[in-house]
């Protein structure tokens, strides 16, 4: 068992590489490569340390959802972490420059973004496909901006988990699609499987790949998310905004730099950085 003290310094370690943007050493020295439970309390730590300066929790993501992604990591699972209010830089879509002033090491991916319509408190059997699928209120495309405060990227699991799933900023398209095929025409507008993604800077294409490259499909992360968050006794709500998790590989960007995410069946969402 990791001790109380060895979470506390490993949410300082953190803590301090995230304010002054320097990074840090990994934190796997302190709380071990496979206490999955002493990760996840140091993401708790930093979370509310943010929480206490006054900006809120709006969702979750999931990370290493994509097997490109945890080979780059050299991950071989799934974890999550809290988006909060103050990630939140869905202004690039609408054409304003987004800062990069509190970031270290940006990557940035494309994936399929969820807005709950109802929450998923329910029991771990119950919490199915077509569960999930039902609470969705709107999918929408989505730019993660992830990020790490340990240096060169050098990390394992319990060092990504322990960092919010090594969480940076995100942006949110306004071009929402149902997934209830009672609407509309009696058909789904969206099938988060199917889509195509391809991610440019620039106009280069840098990324690609399909709906089915997140666990199978997106709407099989936001289970996985769901049950989790059931187990951690922290249910998911309405209203949260889930990043379901990269459909192809993260890249690098620079100041000045203007990324496209065109995810078929949405329309492309356009951003840039400040120089």
């Amino acid at each position: 068992m990791t001790s109380q003290d060895a979470i506390t310094a490993a949410v300082d370690r953190l803590a301090v590489a995230q304010e002054t943007r320097v990074p840090c050493a990994p934190v796997r020295d302190l709380i071990g490569t496979d206490d999955l439970s002493a990760a996840y309390a140091v993401q708790q730590g930093l979370v509310q340390r943010r929480l206490s300066g006054g900006v809120t929790v709006v969702g979750r993501k999931i990370g290493a959802t994509s097997e490109a992604v945890q080979r780059q990591l050299g991950v071989d699972q799934p974890d999550f972490g809290y988006l909060l209010s103050d990630m939140d830089v869905s202004h690039g879509a609408d054409g304003m420059p987004i800062s990069m002033r509190t970031l270290v090491q940006p990557r940035v991916e494309a994936e399929v973004a969820f807005v709950l319509a109802h929450d998923i408190d329910l029991d771990e059997d119950d919490i199915t496909l077509d569960a999930v699928r039902a609470a969705v209120d709107v999918a929408l495309p989505a730019l993660e901006i992830v990020d790490s405060r340990i240096a060169d990227w050098k990390i394992g699991f319990t060092d990504t988990v322990a960092d919010n799933a090594s969480s940076g900023l995100f942006v949110v398209g306004r071009d929402g699609r149902k997934l209830d095929p009672s609407t509309g025409s009696g058909q789904a507008e969206l099938e988060p499987r199917d889509v195509v993604m391809s991610l440019t800077i620039n106009g280069e294409e840098l990324s690609s790949g399909t709906g089915a490259a997140c666990l199978g499909d997106p709407l099989e992360a936001l289970r996985w998310l769901a049950v989790q968050a059931r187990r951690f006794g922290d249910p998911l709500r309405a209203g949260h905004l889930i990043l379901s998790g990269a459909l192809g590989p993260f890249v690098p960007f620079a100041p000045g730099d203007r990324v496209t995410a065109s995810i078929s069946g949405f329309e492309p969402l356009v951003v840039e950085f400040e120089e």
